[in-house]
């Protein structure tokens, strides 16, 4: 085995889909050295472990014209002490300095953020075999979170009317957040929505163009548009990609809004 000298690199890693929450709040009205705290307070009926030594992060969403203007609302992610210490003990035990901890939906923004058009919404839609996750980004920022117990083993069931089944699923659960996504936030103007399949679906993309508005455009992700990947080249397969979609999304991490 190589050496890998991890204590060169900048290292993050991300919690488990189930040691954290991600709660949309309204932004407190007090000033910025507070607003930790006073989020933390609001939690306190939420989450099922003591406030006073959660950590948290917040993430602020865009409001309307929100051109240097405070946000409507606030994305706050939390998780108890103890899940957050259990993820950096291997790291610590192994002399590893760790930049960052942060979770699926951020890494996932991270991506999304990459593909938008300018000054337009993007629905990222990502489906693997344990689930999936619907994001809305706006500006390089996190607006919605959707999570699915849809998966791509049952996309992919050997019945063909569970796989109907589970598409029709799928199809409804994208246009419901595609309408309410509409309603809630009329100054985001959605122009594209992004597939990840892993495995990899081929023909979900052109069915779910079919069943969405028409002037949404539908595609599948290739982030070799986007990012070169020049020590890496299995990472210029779509697939590869997909497979490994959230340990890039963690290594484009660049601001604080971990936990």
């Amino acid at each position: 085995l190589k050496p890998a000298h991890l204590k060169s690199y900048r290292c993050t890693t991300l919690m488990g889909e189930n040691e954290y929450q991600i709660t949309q709040l309204e932004a407190p009205s007090v000033p910025a050295q507070e607003r930790r705290e006073a989020l933390r307070w609001s939690l306190r009926e939420l989450v099922n472990y003591p406030v006073e030594t959660a950590c948290l992060g917040v993430l602020d969403i865009p409001g309307e014209g929100s051109s240097g203007k405070r946000a409507a609302g606030v994305l706050v992610v939390s998780a108890d002490e103890q899940a957050v210490r259990a993820r950096a003990a291997p790291f610590e035990e192994a002399g590893v300095p760790l930049t960052a901890i942060d979770v699926p939906d951020i890494a996932q923004r991270n991506i999304a953020a990459l593909l938008e058009d300018k000054n337009r919404g993007l629905v990222f839609v990502r489906l693997d075999e344990n689930g999936g996750l619907l994001t809305l980004t706006y500006r390089g920022a996190l607006v919605a979170v959707r999570r699915s117990e849809i998966t791509t083993r049952q996309m992919l069931a050997h019945k063909p009317e569970q796989r109907a089944q589970a598409r029709e699923r799928l199809m409804l659960n994208i246009q419901r957040n595609l309408d309410h996504f509409d309603r809630q936030y009329r100054h985001i103007s959605v122009s594209r929505v992004i597939l990840s399949t892993y495995p990899r679906i081929g023909s979900l993309a052109v069915e779910l163009a079919e069943n969405v508005d028409a002037q949404l455009q539908v595609q599948e992700m290739d982030l070799a548009s986007v990012i070169d990947f020049p020590k890496v080249p299995e990472l210029r397969d779509p697939s590869f990609q997909a497979r490994n979609l959230l340990a890039i999304g963690a290594a484009l991490r660049t601001g604080e809004d971990g936990i």
